[in-house]
């Protein structure tokens, strides 16, 4: 397998048709990481490809040095996606979200139950707890990585993951309802 030094420097060298190499590696994570943060499938590709055409476009200034080119593409992805949902995102009330958990139908299946709560418990973090707790949870990434994405450090880091953690198991408690 090629490294990523040598691909990078090929695509600067001018070989431009290398960096698909680098977007055939990141494309499904980023993807992922976009969609789970930003909940649309359609705006999630669309950001994708945004983050690849800029990388592109500003591989010049990635300093290996400095981060991974993981951990710089998942800035550049975290950075869009901020912006998208500071544009999107209706203000959340957390006493509506707990009301509409509580008054789903008891028609849906348990599974399909805890997916509706567990998504609207996702929406209704903050964007720093929601960033955080995706990069670790589901993309996996190590904390010092998502220290580096968020311009934070790493205890800043623990605290968003372990608050994202608590509002979490808060929103998906059983209601009275469901004892």
């Amino acid at each position: 397998m090629v490294s990523e030094e040598q691909i990078l420097a090929c695509v600067l060298a001018g070989k431009t048709s290398e960096f698909r190499k680098l977007v055939d590696r990141y494309q499904q994570p980023v993807f992922r990481f976009a969609r789970n943060l930003i909940r649309d499938e359609h705006d999630a590709e669309d950001i994708t490809q945004e983050v690849f055409l800029a990388a592109f476009n500003n591989l010049a200034s990635f300093n290996a040095k400095r981060a991974s080119l993981q951990t710089w593409l998942f800035t550049i992805a975290r950075n869009r996606c901020v912006n998208y949902l500071k544009r999107t995102r209706p203000v959340i009330d957390s006493e509506a979200i707990a009301n509409t958990i509580r008054a789903a139908s008891g028609d849906e299946s348990a599974r399909n139950e805890f997916w509706s709560r567990l998504d609207l418990a996702l929406d209704a973090l903050p964007i720093e707890q929601k960033t955080a707790f995706v990069l670790s949870e589901i993309v996996a990434l190590p904390y010092t990585d998502i220290a580096h994405i968020e311009s934070t450090t790493l205890g800043t880091v623990k605290s968003r993951i372990y608050r994202a953690k608590q509002r979490l198991r808060t929103a998906m408690a059983p209601t009275q309802g469901d004892k």
